[in-house]
């Protein structure tokens, strides 16, 4: 525990596609497993259909500033999204894009791009609303923002206690977005 870390993100789509969820869970786990977690949660003036992203920051450090401009990694969950956030990755960051409703065209080569059907695998599983749970997958996979066993019972306990009916949908979508990237 003694190296120092920061790793920022960025998660943006469609209000509705579960952005802000995403990023809960995350800053959640950060929380859980010891670390200084800021979440930022911003909505566009269109709201519903309209963008809405959030930026989490998971450190070993007291955060200075929560505002992210370039993020360690970003998730874009459609083509709006894809087009405001691709240049806002750090050198040697990785963009995830929901590859099921994005075209991921013009992005820097010093970026590493993960392709995640997002929507697909959710269809697979039975609800469309578990898209996000499949880019968190994918995000902790690639990315190692938070320890996998720790998001996993974040999710347990965030999203299993709310609606217990959906949480094996919700762990087995999660556990297909990692495996996309493994």
């Amino acid at each position: 525990m003694g190296d120092k870390f920061e790793t920022s993100l960025i998660a943006a789509g469609f209000g509705g596609q579960g952005l802000m969820v995403l990023g809960q869970l995350v800053a959640y786990t950060g929380i859980e497993e010891g670390h200084y977690v800021s979440w930022i949660p911003s909505y566009g003036p269109e709201m519903r259909g309209g963008t809405a992203n959030c930026c989490v920051i998971v450190s070993s450090e007291e955060i200075g500033a929560p505002v992210v401009s370039v993020a360690d990694v970003v998730v874009v969950m459609n083509q709006p999204s894809f087009e405001k956030f691709k240049n806002d990755v750090k050198e040697g960051g990785i963009l995830l894009y929901n590859s099921d409703l994005v075209k991921a065209d013009g992005v820097r080569p010093d970026v590493k791009l993960v392709a995640v059907p997002a929507n697909t695998i959710a269809m697979e599983a039975g609800s469309d609303k578990v898209a996000n749970i499949a880019m968190l997958g994918a995000v902790i996979a690639a990315s190692g923002i938070v320890g996998d066993t720790a998001c996993v019972e974040t999710i347990k306990e965030k999203l299993g206690k709310k609606k217990p009916e959906y949480l094996p949908m919700n762990l087995s979508t999660y556990e297909k977005g990692k495996a996309l990237v493994r």
